[in-house]
């Protein structure tokens, strides 16, 4: 049978930045635990992986996206029927 080592429980959450209890299972703020977010280095995590002060959202955006067309507008003849329709609707209605 192989025995389960026992993880130390950080002082401060990595994920929150909360003060967590000594041998507490999970924090008490954000509910990270061993499974969902502490690693076995956990003292020495800065926090999230944000981007720098240099962050470019363009540059973040093309590289999510790619340069793909853009969606069309809508043609001239589907306003046209769009309006049509409302002003049938109102007619129906007045006329009723």
């Amino acid at each position: 049978m192989a025995k389960r080592e026992a993880r130390k429980t950080p002082a401060i959450c990595p994920v929150c930045g909360e003060e967590v209890p000594r041998g507490a299972l999970a924090c008490r703020e954000c509910g990270a635990d061993h499974n969902s977010g502490w690693r076995e280095n956990a003292e020495a995590y800065d926090g999230v992986d944000l981007p720098d002060d240099e962050f470019n959202y363009d540059e973040f955006a093309r590289r999510e996206f790619g340069t793909g067309a853009k969606p069309g507008r809508i043609s001239t003849t589907w306003w046209i029927t769009a309006i049509v329709l409302l002003a049938l609707t109102i007619l129906y209605f007045v006329v009723k």
